[in-house]
This record gives C-alpha cells, sequence and structure tokens, in this order.
C-alpha cells in the first residue's frame, strides 16, 4: 500500500479537513493499490491561498533560476524512475518498457523542453514606440487525467512554472501517486512554498470548486470533451483564460502506395498504444477498398501477435484499462460492434486467462461506414476501426467528418503526396510516414478536441499576458534587453 494522507499545501504537507479516502485500485487485479484524501471545498481554497500568497515573489523571480529548477525536478524525477514507472503500471495498466519510455521519460522530456524554451523566449519585445512585456498569467489552476498522469501535469505544471505562475494541481482520483512523487520531489529540490500545490480530490467536489474559484486566473484541463464544456462553463462566470486538451477520433489515411508492412505496423501501434487509453491515438484506419482485404489480412495477424497480460511482465505488450468504469464503458460499444461492422479479431467479454483485473480483448472492427457509432465516438479502449474509401480524396473527406480534431496520420509511397494529403487533414498535428512524437512541437486540437495548445514555446505562451508599454519616441528606458528607444 503507497497510501498518502496529506495534501501538499504551502510547501508542507497538510492533514485534509475531511477523513472521506478515495481507494486506488491496481488496473491488472482489482485490489487497492493505495487510499488518497479526498479534498473538497476548504481544502481547495486553502491550495488557492497558499498559491495566492506565493505569487507576487515567484512572478518576479530571475527566469534563469526558474529555469534552473524545472531541471531540478526533472533530475529528481528521473532519479525516480523505477518507482514511476512501476506506480503508472499499477495505476493504469500500462506496460512496464512503455511505463517507463513514455509515462515517464516523456514527462521528465518536458520539464527540460520547457526550461529550453524559456531560455529562448525573450522577455521583452522593441515594437515601434512600444515595448512589449510578457509577464505571468497569475494562479494555475491544472486538472489533469489518469491515463498519462505524469506527463500530463509536466504538459501544465512546468509551463505554468516557468512562466512564472504559481499552481494548483488536482490530480485524477484514478491515477494520483505521481503527483505525489512529483510533491516530494519539489519539496526536497528547495521549491519556494505555495509555488506547487497538490490536492487530490473527485471532480464534482474538488475539481469544480478549482474552475470556478475566484483566485485561480487560469485553468488548463486534459480530459474529455465533457468535462472539458463543464470547466469552460464554471470558468466563464469569472472571465478565466482556459486551455482545454480534450477527446480525439483521429484517422490515419493509408494512401494507395503505401509500403503496407510499414504502414499497418505503425497504425496498429499508434491505435493501440497504452492500451488504446490515448487520446490522439489513430483509431481510425481509412483504407482504399482495393486494398482492404490485404489490410485486414495484415491487421489481424499484429493483433493477434500482441501479449496481453500483467503490465509488470517485461513480456505484455497490451495491459488492462486502468478502471471499472472503463471497462464497463468499452464492453458497451464492443456489445454493438457486430451490427456497425465485421469484428476481424477481438470483441466482447474477458481475456482468457486475465479474469482479474479490467481486460479488454484488443479488437478490430472493419468494414464500418464512417457515420456508425465506433467510427465516431471516442471508445478510450483498444479498438480499432477500419473504414473503406474509394479514393484518397474520400479519405480526407472521411478523415476530416468528426466532431474532433485532435491528431492524425498519413502514409504514403511518396512523402511529398504524404504531405499534401497531410496539410488538408483538420487536426492539430499529423504523423507523415511514421514521424515521431515532437515535445518541441505544439500540440492541440481543433473542434470539440480543444482550445488552446500545449508543449514547446507555443505552451509555455499560454501562462503569460502582455504588457504594452508605449513610450515616447524621444525618450530611452534601461529594460532587461537594453536600452529601449
Amino acid at each position: 500500500m503507497n497510501s498518502r494522507e496529506a495534501f501538499y499545501i504551502g510547501g508542507q504537507w497538510r492533514v485534509p479537513l475531511s477523513s472521506e479516502q478515495i481507494e486506488v485500485h491496481e488496473a491488472a487485479t482489482g485490489e487497492i493499490l493505495a487510499t488518497v484524501p479526498s479534498g473538497g471545498a476548504a481544502d481547495m481554497n486553502a491550495a488557492v491561498s497558499a498559491a495566492g500568497m506565493a505569487f507576487p515573489s515567484w512572478s518576479t523571480t530571475d527566469v534563469k533560476e526558474r529555469s534552473a529548477f524545472l531541471r531540478v525536478l526533472a533530475d529528481g524525477l528521473q532519479s525516480r524512475e523505477d518507482e514511476l514507472a512501476d506506480v503508472m503500471a499499477r495505476e493504469v495498466g500500462t506496460p512496464i518498457a512503455a511505463s517507463r519510455r513514455v509515462q515517464v521519460g516523456l514527462g521528465i522530456g518536458v520539464f527540460r523542453s520547457i526550461a529550453d524554451a524559456l531560455d529562448e523566449l525573450p522577455m521583452e519585445q522593441h515594437i515601434g514606440n512600444s515595448v512589449v512585456l510578457r509577464v505571468a498569467a497569475g494562479v494555475v489552476g491544472a486538472i489533469t487525467p489518469w491515463n498519462y498522469p505524469l506527463y500530463q501535469l509536466a504538459a501544465k505544471v512546468a509551463p505554468a512554472l516557468a512562466a512564472g505562475c504559481t499552481t494548483v494541481v488536482k490530480p485524477s482520483s484514478v491515477a494520483p501517486l505521481a503527483a505525489y512523487v512529483v510533491a516530494d520531489v519539489a519539496h526536497g529540490a528547495g521549491l519556494p512554498p505555495g509555488v506547487l500545490n497538490i490536492v487530490t480530490g473527485r471532480g464534482a467536489e474538488a475539481g469544480e470548486v478549482l474552475a470556478q474559484h475566484p483566485g485561480v486566473d487560469v485553468v488548463s484541463l486534459t480530459g474529455s470533451t465533457s468535462a472539458g464544456a463543464r470547466v469552460a462553463e464554471l470558468a466563464a462566470r469569472s472571465i478565466k483564460r482556459v486551455t482545454l486538451e480534450l477527446g480525439g477520433k483521429s484517422a490515419f489515411v493509408l494512401c494507395p502506395d503505401a509500403d503496407l508492412e510499414a504502414a499497418i505496423d505503425a497504425a496498429v501501434r499508434t491505435a493501440y498504444i497504452n492500451n488504446g487509453q490515448t487520446c490522439s491515438a489513430t483509431t481510425r484506419l481509412i483504407v482504399t477498398a482495393d486494398r482492404l482485404a490485404e489490410v485486414e489480412e495484415r491487421v489481424v495477424a499484429l493483433v493477434d501477435a500482441l501479449v496481453v497480460g500483467n503490465p509488470l511482465d517485461p513480456a505484455t505488450t497490451l495491459g488492462p484499462v486502468a478502471s471499472a468504469a472503463q471497462y464497463r464503458s468499452i464492453q458497451r460499444y464492443l456489445d454493438d460492434a457486430a451490427d456497425q461492422g465485421t469484428v476481424l479479431v477481438g470483441g466482447q467479454g474477458q481475456v482468457p486467462g486475465q479474469e482479474r483485473g479490467w481486460f479488454v480483448r484488443p479488437t478490430v472492427v472493419s468494414r464500418v461506414s464512417n457515420t456508425a457509432r465506433i467510427a465516431r465516438e471516442e471508445i478510450f479502449g483498444p479498438v480499432l476501426v477500419v473504414v473503406p474509401v474509394a479514393d484518397v480524396e474520400e479519405a480526407v473527406q472521411v478523415a476530416n467528418d468528426s466532431e474532433y480534431g485532435l491528431s492524425g496520420a498519413v502514409w504514403a509511397g511518396d512523402i511529398n503526396q504524404a504531405v499534401a494529403v497531410a496539410r488538408r487533414l483538420r487536426t492539430g498535428q499529423v504523423a507523415v510516414n511514421g514521424g515521431r512524437f515532437n515535445v518541441l512541437a505544439p500540440f492541440g486540437g481543433f473542434k470539440r478536441s480543444g482550445i488552446g495548445r500545449e508543449l514547446g514555446q507555443h505552451g509555455l505562451a499560454e501562462y503569460f499576458e502582455l504588457i504594452s508599454l508605449q513610450l515616447p519616441s524621444a525618450r530611452c528606458v534601461e529594460t532587461t534587453e537594453g536600452t529601449a528607444p
């Protein structure tokens, strides 16, 4: 049991004002892994107050000092890599190798990349007779999801601290333990009291209080589209800035001249990453009808080769989903799958030999119309749908025919053709012929996939406000950049 009994508020571990606890379950067994306190309005008020008191000092801290803190945090998290990988494999179900590489490695990489971005971003800019200042936006409320607990926290906390903001983090009640490790590391690194505060709790009791709190200036949420709509509604009451990274139903466009061996390998890998619990997963494979049969054969072979099992076993390539609620949600989609297409592999029911925990059979449903429910709604599990089209023109239309626009992929034999198709997709990022995810590039979506961007300089910019100093043309003033005319 890795239980926690306090919140991290104002640089101290504080006993909750309520005795209510949240049980954290191990995805592979369903057993209780830990308990954490369930915070309410009074606890969240204390955290926001601590962040507000710390803001004047932290926001005026030298940029180089803030950058150095981010690197110290990254180093501290690196020193606890094994612990973090283990706990997120248990909470989320991520296979241990992927947990170490993605869950931990990506989160640490974000802290370091934001430090680099801060070093490169000028805090002042001269435009005519004006000096434009970048200043910290204020107190940030960060509401993070359960599928990537450390990475998503890093994508909000790192740029907020870099910009000079102070933060209150409300991690998911399904997977809150990595946030406690971050607090441990920050405390050991000497981060000033109140700059980072962590309060665990349920969305309706803690998250909603944070989203509408008058002491919070910016709210950043990663979660479902419905959660994003609720947070935006609450934040709008006090005209807060919001960044929302929400759902997706992303398309993988397979052009007729693509190398099928390489392309299908990438399509299966990106659909089932983190057991399908990834908002940017490309879960619609769009294929021209003349290659459909060959594609189906290759997809089935690769999915059949997945090793479903305990995420702590190094041989496992697909683990369980994170919760009983998520398991039930996926099964409801699979109940109707045969009516919406041809189930090639997987389907309803438990994985043989995995009766404990929340294991979903990796599933492929082919010959699906893009109007079908399983082609339009985010399932958030190991389910891939194959949508046949007549040609590339129809493929682009189908890819864009979605309420979402978070991610996508294009694979073609000719890289120039692949880029030309990718340019036509209405989505926040597109992997071209297997192009890798880049933590320096902006991440975010169109339409119901969200508002704003995370990562790199574009994500850092979300946490600044701009002030224009309009100067007399004949007057010079000293600035941190030198003498401004």
